[in-house]
């Protein structure tokens, strides 16, 4: 349902930019919310060195980018994810590949699986996955 509303709300084709930053503050919230502001601070505030305000204002961004809602709850806003993680590693992924492959996956994956060292067992669940994916 979320994600419906957000691609009513936000236009999923275009290029959907989150910073790295940003991209904390939504990890929190995809592994629970909603949560207030005062949560996310907490949340945050071991893993990074950043103050409250900072953590407000990419709260701020998110809402205006379309992917965060505030609900206003009984004293605080509450913020819910109006995208899912799946939904905007889709998005990354496709604005990753439009411009450093320039959107060729043939490209991509070529050079991905020519610089990485795989192990035998990594190599076979890929073959899978290609078979699966000629299979349909």
């Amino acid at each position: 349902m979320y994600i419906k509303r957000c691609k009513e709300a936000f236009n999923i084709n275009t290029d959907l930019k989150i910073s790295d930053a940003e991209w904390k503050v939504m990890e929190i919230l995809w592994q629970s919310s909603p949560l207030s502001s005062a949560e996310i601070i907490n949340q945050l505030k071991d893993s990074t060195d950043w103050n409250p305000k900072t953590i407000h204002t990419l709260i701020n961004r998110l809402v205006k980018k379309g992917v965060l809602e505030a609900k206003t709850g009984e004293r605080y806003k509450l913020f819910i994810p109006l995208i899912s993680s799946e939904e905007c590693r889709k998005i990354e992924t496709t604005s990753f590949l439009k411009k450093v492959y320039a959107s060729s996956r043939k490209m991509f994956i070529t050079n991905f699986i020519k610089e990485e060292n795989w192990t035998d067992k990594e190599i076979e669940e890929l073959r899978k996955i290609l078979e699966e994916k000629q299979e349909k």
